[in-house]
């Protein structure tokens, strides 16, 4: 059996609560019922329905205990104040225990939870790590995944995200992290800033407060905010190094050079050059692979297995992953980027399927990009640009806003458009042939994953691998 990550005596004592119901061990910490594993602690958070309303059903899945504000038909631990509160208090506990491990946290418009788990992929490799899952980066899932560290952590990265101003601050102070880096900044949420842009960059700043005395900031040269998250990082008494193309970078990207599900990046780190290969293909691997160096590096990772890592890290699910789908008479390649996008992401991934070698054609199919303000319809219809410079062959789109693309595109690269996701999926699945390269990217809150999710049935009806006996 795992050793205890939690006694109830240790969530008492870290949240200043009372025991009840016979003490407890807990080897994990859920706030969900569907995931939780026997074992957990399940923290009984109010959200749509009070988590309290889901402590038998937490008890017959082999919860525990619980932790919660009210007395429960079960071994408990009764908060003083409300359920989230006790949350934070566990996760700072666990911080505090854990003093020998050095902590970093990522943020940034585009890139933070696939950079932050390729830098958890090198942690791993260096010694007993811990990390966020999936997107866990608000106000539940930081304090959640501080909870969940163990006490003999040596390295852990922390994903910290935003929608609006004063969001990443309290977390970046719950983290305490000794590196920070923020991957780049653009118009991303923006409809939540009066100022734009601006607002954005100073919200990414956030993450400057909370970190160490002489903590290492690390920030992408080549945005054009910079020079203002530069400012903000010193003035927070951190100390400063620069990834991006410019010779005074510290981690220089000199070339990417991207082939059929992998790459090879040229650079140099600290003036050191050096070539590695990487298994994703997006062109914006570059810069991220030099974010990742520099973050290893201020954790206490040797160079050797950050490269290892960075070698070794495959493209998450709806970021860039790759399925070869067949077809009667041959298969067409799928890249799945269809859990969020932005003007930024969406530029790179365009253009790194304009340089994909395919024997067929190159086809998009575009949801809508969201929160992105008054600018919405300017930033969807700015995307005929690049498709016209990558050369795309056809553009699949679907929603309200990416309307205004479609009527941007000359009538040669149209392939279909609907209202929805949903809509357009059969249409592409109809024109799709064997050769073809096609990416599916949108804003996950526009279900471009259920055009994914389409193209990938094709195969199964292709092998009969879907069909019913």
């Amino acid at each position: 059996m795992a050793d205890p990550l939690w006694t109830s005596a240790d969530i008492a004592r870290a949240t200043g609560g009372a025991e009840g119901g016979g003490g407890f061990s807990a080897t994990g910490v859920s706030i969900d019922t569907r995931s939780l594993e026997p074992g957990d602690l399940f923290v009984a958070l109010a959200g749509v329905r009070d988590g309290h309303e889901f402590i038998a059903q937490a008890m017959a899945k082999g919860a525990a205990g619980a932790l919660v504000s009210q007395d429960a038909d079960a071994p408990f631990v009764k908060a003083t104040g409300d359920v989230l509160a006790a949350l934070e208090k566990l996760g700072v506990a666990a911080r505090d225990r854990a003093v020998q491990a050095k902590r970093g946290a990522v943020t940034g418009s585009v890139g933070k939870t696939s950079v932050t788990q390729a830098i958890m992929a090198g942690l791993s490799l260096a010694g007993p790590a811990h990390s966020s899952i999936k997107s866990y980066n608000n106000h539940i899932g930081v304090p959640l995944t501080l909870a969940r560290m163990p006490a003999d952590t040596e390295r852990a990265v922390f994903e910290i995200g935003m929608n609006h101003a004063d969001e990443i601050r309290p977390l970046t102070k719950f983290v305490r992290p000794h590196a920070v880096v923020v991957t780049t900044v653009g118009p991303v949420h923006t409809e939540n800033f009066p100022d734009g842009e601006a607002g954005v960059a100073r919200a990414k700043a956030e993450i400057f407060d909370g970190l160490e005395p002489g903590g290492v900031a690390i920030l992408n040269a080549d945005n054009r905010w910079f020079d203002l998250l530069k400012a903000e990082a010193e003035r927070a008494g951190g100390r400063v190094l620069s990834f991006g193309t410019g010779e005074a970078c510290d981690a220089r990207l000199i070339d990417f050079q991207a082939e059929r599900g992998h790459a090879v990046v040229q650079a140099r780190l600290h003036g050191k050059a050096m070539d590695f290969p990487i298994l994703q293909t997006g062109f914006h691997w570059g810069s991220n692979s030099m974010a990742v160096l520099l973050m290893l590096e201020a954790l206490d990772v040797d160079l050797d297995k950050s490269l290892a890592a960075l070698g070794s890290f495959e493209p998450l699910a709806g970021r860039g992953a790759e399925s070869n789908v067949a077809l009667k008479g041959g298969a067409f390649t799928l890249i799945d980027e269809s859990y969020n996008a932005n003007p930024i992401s969406m530029a790179s991934a365009i253009k790194t399927l304009g340089a994909r070698e395919t024997s067929g054609r190159r086809i998009v199919a575009l949801t809508d990009m969201l929160e992105l303000g008054p600018e919405a319809q300017a930033f969807h219809a700015g995307l005929a640009a690049p498709l016209e410079a990558a050369s795309i062959d056809l553009v699949f789109c679907a929603g309200p806003l990416m309307k205004s693309l479609w009527d941007a595109l000359p009538p040669t690269r149209r392939g279909g458009y609907a209202e929805t996701a949903a809509g357009l999926a059969p249409r592409l699945a109809q024109a799709v042939e064997a050769g073809d390269v096609v990416m599916v990217k949108g804003s996950n809150g526009s279900k471009a994953g259920l055009i994914a999710q389409g193209l990938l049935a094709l195969g199964d009806l292709a092998t009969g691998s879907g069909e019913a006996g």
